[in-house]
Parts: C-alpha cells; structure tokens; sequence
C-alpha cells in the first residue's frame, strides 16, 4: 500500500471515529438534555398518559385525574376543594411548572420516581404505577381558617407543637389550581390571576414576610430573660414613658396613652403592648442578641422547608441604637411569615422546644406502602429554658385574659397570644396590617397559630390585632382542640 493510500484510509478511519463518538454524545448527552427539556412536549404527553397520584388531607384525596378529550394528553389533574387548599397543594398544570407540593413531588406523583419501580417495571420498561403525599392538614382547622378569613387578605398557619405537624396554612384571596391544568384554558387563567393586584397566586402563609409588629416583642422578652436583663415577667423594667430613641428626637409613645407602661414588667408590658418597654429593652439588650433569639426561632434561615421552601424572616443587620428600638416593636426591617410567627408560639407552649414544621407526613407507593415517612425525622431544639417558656406562657395568657387579646378566649380552654398591628406604607399611609400569634391548650392537646390580615373592609380605627386576627385564630384553635 503506498503511501497516499494509507494516509486516505487513516484518514477515513478517524472520520468514521468521530462520527462514531458524535453519534454517541447526541444519543447519549445532547439526547439525555433533550429529553429532559422542559419544553419537550413527549415529556408532558408521557406525564399525563395515565392518572396521577394523590394529595391526601385527612385520609381523602383531594386531588384526582380526569380523562380528556380531543387531546394528545390522556388525562389532567382535578382538585376537590380547590380554592380551600391551594396553599397546600400548588397545582399541576399541562402548561406551566409544577408549584408547592405538586411540584416538589411530581416525579412521585407521575410514577418516575425510582422507588416506586419493581423488578417487572424495570424488565418490561413500563412506567410505575403513582405513588401518593400523605400531608399533616386537619382539614377542621383548614376550614375554619378560610372561613374566618372569609373576604379579607390574609394568611394563618397552626401548628401541633408537640409534633411539629402543620395543620393549617391558609392564603386569602384564593384561587381554583383547577383554572390551570387544562392547557385549553390554563393560559386565559392565568393571565387573569397574575393581573389581580391581590395576588392570590402568592402563598402569603409561606411566602410573603411582613412586619410584625407587636407580636415580634415575645421574641425580644425571650432575649430578655434567657440573659438576665430581668429575671421574672413581674420584675419592673426601667421604661420611661414616651421613650426618647437613642440619638434621636424621635419620641416613641404607646397606643394606649393611659396603659401603665411606665417602668412596667414584662407581664403588663405584654398586656397593654407597651412599645416604649420593648423598644427600651431591646436597645438595653443590644442588637447582636436579640438578634440570637431571633434566629433561634427560625429568623434568617434561608432554608425553611416544609417542605414547601418558606421565605426568610427577617432581623435585620447593622442597625443605630434607634433602629434596634424599632426593631424591638417589630418595625423598621423586621418581617416574618405567618409561619415564622407560629413557630415562636409553637416554641414557647412546648416547653422552649421547637419540633420542624412539616405539612407532609409520609409519602406512599400506589398499595400504600411508606417510601418515607416525615414524622419519624422530625427534630427538635431548645430555643428557650422550661422556666422562660413557662414564664412567656403565663404573660401570654394575661394577654388573652385581661389584656389586648381577649377576641381569642375560648370556653375550657387554656389561651395564651400576642396581638400585633405593623406599620404599612410610607408615614403608615396604608391600612396597618394586624397580627395575631396564639397556643390552645385543652384535654391534653395544644396548637399554636399565627395569622395576618393585610387588608379588610374595616375602617382602619378598627383595624388591630384583637378585633380582625384574633377571632381568626380563635376559629382556628377551636377545630384543633374540638
């Protein structure tokens, strides 16, 4: 073979390697992309080729598949409900991206998650069959908090603080996750929701922090007492009344103008909410350990899954002496979530322990065998002593008692709460939004809760925590302690 010969076939050889190894990056690569492409319709014709899984509150589905018509896509999800568990749910659309608990477990839901998969599905290529979310809802205590919240815009959350189980997370206005499975329809749908300015595609309960306001002062009489500042929540504090911030002649008044707040103890200041006494110890204590409370009881965690990822409630960093004032009322750059502020009560009536939220119990496979299950990897952590809790639980029953909070008594049954009405807007332009955080205690069983109302059709001189939050969480503990 001479030499041009053999240089040729080198050369076609080499040739047939590369087109060898390209057909295998595209087979195997660029064909792996493809096929994971969320555009690629094979993926959401094989998604709803058969019914889905199930989301289950109280021992009922309250999602389903219907078998459409007309259509490459075999089925689309239902919802029973709808509107009463969006925040729970999300939705699973032929459209658009999965949200909320449809979305983080949609490879569970529409049979590709490997668990799922039997040695006969893996010989025959068939996919498995669906598997099914066992959530924590009390579907009692979701109801109660959508009715209660009824026209206003708001969010509750409960929780069992012995367990950590969320039993409720509710968002107002609402919105039917039906409007958006059907590709048909799901586009007009959705264009209409996101032009509503309440936003009801926004899980407030979750995912929209807020001030708040006066219910954020239970975390700074925690700072206070975990360091000593005071030792009881009847020892006097040193509070002047109005209060001159540092630095500033800003003088910070109390709602009340005749509420003892002068000098008063934690346990009156709770009662009345005196903000010159929260605001005073929270310049006393400092910003770095009111800060360290905070974060103790969930602030600043980016990661807060439940496991819906819940936005970060906020304790702001390097403020003046003025700011951290302002900050001890729960105002200047303090925000939570109605979640955030459950946590702190759930916190305090378990005794200073914390257990993880979690709105999802188990997740099965279709014969209703356990994959998971959440319950069991619960943690808990000490936020507080027993004797601060205990200490809090006592100033928060005074609340509901005697105090600001009295909306939220119920009959036979041990209530303890903090109400909260936060600034809104530039100079407090806007409606204040109002706060209400609380536990139940009754028969052995307990449930903390926290709700928002951001707007309602009140005045605004009847907007508070006491008169619009407070019956809310009330209805709410009520359905748990049934």
């Amino acid at each position: 073979m001479n030499k041009t010969i053999r240089r040729a076939a080198v050369f076609s050889l080499l040739l047939v390697f590369a087109l060898l190894i390209r057909a295998t990056w595209v087979q195997f690569y660029d064909g792996t992309a493809l096929a994971d492409d969320k555009d690629n319709r094979r993926n959401v014709i094989t998604t709803y080729s058969q019914p889905l899984g199930n989301i289950i509150v109280g021992g009922r589905a309250i999602t389903g598949s219907a078998r459409t018509s007309g259509s490459d896509l075999a089925y689309k999800r239902t919802y029973t409900d709808g509107s009463l568990y969006a925040a729970v749910t999300g939705y699973a659309s032929q459209s658009y991206a999965s949200t909320q608990l449809e979305g983080i477990y949609q490879d569970l839901l529409n049979g590709t998650d490997s668990r799922l998969k039997t040695a006969m599905d893996t010989v025959t290529g068939k996919r498995a069959d669906p598997g099914d979310v066992v959530t924590t809802i009390d579907p009692a205590v979701q109801k109660a908090a959508y009715a209660a919240l009824g026209d206003k815009k708001g969010a509750a959350v409960a929780i069992d603080p012995k367990t950590g189980k969320i039993l409720a997370v509710v968002s107002t206005p609402s919105y039917d996750p039906s409007s958006l499975t059907d590709a048909d329809t799901a586009g007009s749908a959705w264009k209409k929701l996101n032009a509503d300015s309440d936003k009801p595609l926004t899980n407030r309960a979750l995912r929209q922090p807020l001030p708040p306001g006066s219910t954020f002062k239970l975390v700074v009489a925690a700072a206070a007492l975990e360091d000593g500042l005071y030792t009881s929540v009847d020892e006097h504090t040193k509070s002047p009344d109005p209060y001159t911030l540092p630095g500033t002649t800003r003088v910070l008044a109390n709602e009340n103008t005749s509420a003892p707040c002068k000098n008063a103890s934690i346990r009156t200041a709770l009662r009345y909410s005196c903000n010159t006494v929260f605001a005073k110890m929270a310049v006393d204590l400092g910003q770095d350990k009111v800060r360290a409370m905070a974060d103790k009881f969930g602030f600043d965690n980016s990661s807060q899954d439940t496991p819906v990822r819940a936005y970060t409630s906020v304790y702001p960093k390097n403020m003046d002496k003025a700011q951290t004032g302002l900050s001890g009322i729960g105002q200047f750059d303090v925000t939570a979530t109605p979640l955030q502020m459950a946590m702190v009560s759930a916190a305090i009536e378990n005794d200073g322990e914390m257990v993880s939220p979690h709105m999802v119990s188990q997740v099965t496979d279709s014969g209703g065998d356990v994959l998971k299950d959440y319950d069991d990897s619960a943690t808990t952590t000490r936020i507080v002593s027993s004797g601060t809790a205990k200490q809090l639980r006592s100033a928060m029953q005074t609340v509901v008692e005697q105090g600001t909070g009295t909306n939220a008594r119920i009959d036979g049954v041990t209530v303890g709460g903090k109400t909260g009405t936060a600034q809104h807007g530039e100079n407090n332009s806007e409606s204040p939004y109002a706060w209400f955080t609380s536990y139940g205690e009754s028969g052995g069983k307990s449930v903390a809760v926290a709700v928002v109302v951001e707007q309602s059709d009140a005045a605004r001189s009847e907007v508070s925590g006491n008169g619009l939050a407070a019956p809310v969480a009330r209805a709410m503990m009520k359905a748990a302690l049934k």
